[in-house]
């Protein structure tokens, strides 16, 4: 769990931190001065603060509340989430768009090349109607995004003159974004088996339709909203997610990207350069689900009386990739494997031996595949690395998850329910 804050970590040689109501953006009045840096250096903002920044024709203004998220681990993002009340010249008046909504301001330093947030979410809204419409429910809301450059005088400007197409110059983003509630906020064992069926389900469509890969599945990035009463798990946090026929490119940040303890195990590697599959997201809950399952008593408090028994896992958010890759090739590899878990998390032991049990059969199928490709390259057949020649498919985790214990969850959209039905039948067929 990340420490909360009330105050901006300063970002000292970078010369692009927030800024105070009255102070002005580039783009907005000019620099008096040569190698003047119009957006000033400062050290903090507390909490009350207020925050302008260009919105459409002119600018809006936010008050700061409290830091919510700020990422220690993550290199070159920085990421840090703000709660904040609107607080522009509209609001007195009461015809702001954003009056009553619950807010969060997210500041970020992505590479300049790197596409928002909310270029994502805006496809995903153009092909999310008619009986489609189920998965907005689970993608965040992004009410207005910004970007503002480097003063061309910064480090960076040298770093990249010294190291070329080696170095990926970056920019400060923002957003506005609806505030979600965190998967500690949940309940019951119940609540968040659907919460995280919600999200393959998510997953796969956006996959699917408008062809996004999201690459970064972590316990932070699965959120939930409660909307008339009912919780949805929302899939969170699109800033490393690619268009799929853009995945082969090259680019420092193409490959190797997630949260480290819940990556899939051949992303550790030194010699993986990708491309990011579909099936590693897939690796990547299973960890979520799994490093929960042992490590928390609830989804809101770690299991401290019996962590020392798990030392395995807990040490997953410590040490480095090595460490990581042999762990999670002896789970994966091992047939036998069986999953210690907390009392309230004993209901997922079912899912987690099933979806290891699907990656088992299928890494022992591409290891297979790949010495009969060596032995006899001419005699071999194509194999679907994307699922893993099937053994680890959409339609394997939905088959899995769909069912929680007796409690059968909610599918979304008619395809996947009558997939199901089709499913059942096939099943119901080979038990006569």
């Amino acid at each position: 769990m990340v420490k909360q804050s009330h105050a901006f970590p300063s970002v000292p040689g970078l010369g692009l931190v927030p800024y105070l109501e009255g102070q002005t953006l580039p783009e907005f009045k000019e620099a008096e001065g040569p190698s003047s840096n119009v957006i000033s250096e400062i050290e903090e903002i507390e909490e009350g603060s207020k925050f302008t920044f260009p919105y459409k024709d002119g600018t809006r203004t936010v008050q700061l509340q409290h830091i919510l998220f700020r990422s220690h681990g993550i290199i070159g993002r920085g990421t840090i989430v703000v709660r904040v009340v609107c607080a522009c010249t509209h609001c007195v008046s009461k015809h702001c768009d954003w009056s009553g909504k619950k807010l969060v301001l997210k500041l970020s330093f992505p590479s300049v090349t790197r596409v928002s947030e909310k270029a994502f979410m805006d496809r995903c809204k153009e092909q999310a109607k008619g009986e489609h419409a189920w998965v907005l429910n689970h993608l965040p809301h992004i009410y207005w995004t910004f970007d503002i450059p480097f003063h061309e005088r910064r480090p960076q400007a040298y770093f990249k003159e010294r190291f070329g197409d080696d170095y990926e110059m970056r920019l400060l983003r923002g957003s506005i974004q609806e505030e979600l509630e965190p998967l500690l906020s949940l309940k019951t064992a119940s609540e968040c088996a659907q919460v995280f069926y919600d999200i393959v389900q998510c997953h796969h469509w956006v996959h699917t339709y408008p062809q996004i890969l999201h690459r970064d599945i972590s316990h932070g990035n699965i959120m939930v909203r409660v909307k008339d009463g009912k919780k949805y798990g929302v899939l969170n946090d699109w800033d490393l997610a690619m268009w799929l026929d853009e995945r082969d490119g090259i680019s420092i940040s193409q490959f190797r990207t997630g949260t480290r303890p819940y990556m899939a195990h051949e992303q550790h590697s030194p010699d993986w350069e990708g491309p990011h599959r579909y099936r590693h997201d897939m690796e990547a809950l299973f960890y979520v689900i799994l490093l929960l399952a042992t490590l928390f008593s609830n989804p809101s408090e770690k299991d401290d009386e019996h962590s020392k028994k798990r030392q395995p896992y807990t040490k997953w958010y410590t040490e480095g990739d090595e460490f990581l890759r042999v762990k999670k090739i002896s789970i994966i590899f091992v047939a036998s494997w069986q999953p210690t878990l907390t009392h309230f998390f004993r209901p997922f032991h079912g899912w987690l031996k099933r979806l290891h049990d699907t990656m088992n059969d299928g890494f022992h199928a591409l290891h297979a595949h790949i010495v009969r490709q060596r032995d006899a390259p001419r005699q071999i057949l194509q194999f679907d690395d994307d699922t893993l020649n099937g053994h680890f498919s959409y339609d394997r985790l939905v088959w899995i998850m769909h069912q929680f214990g007796e409690e059968k969850l909610e599918t979304h959209g008619r395809e996947w329910q009558g997939k199901l039905q089709e499913l059942q039948q096939a099943e119901d067929e080979n038990k006569k």
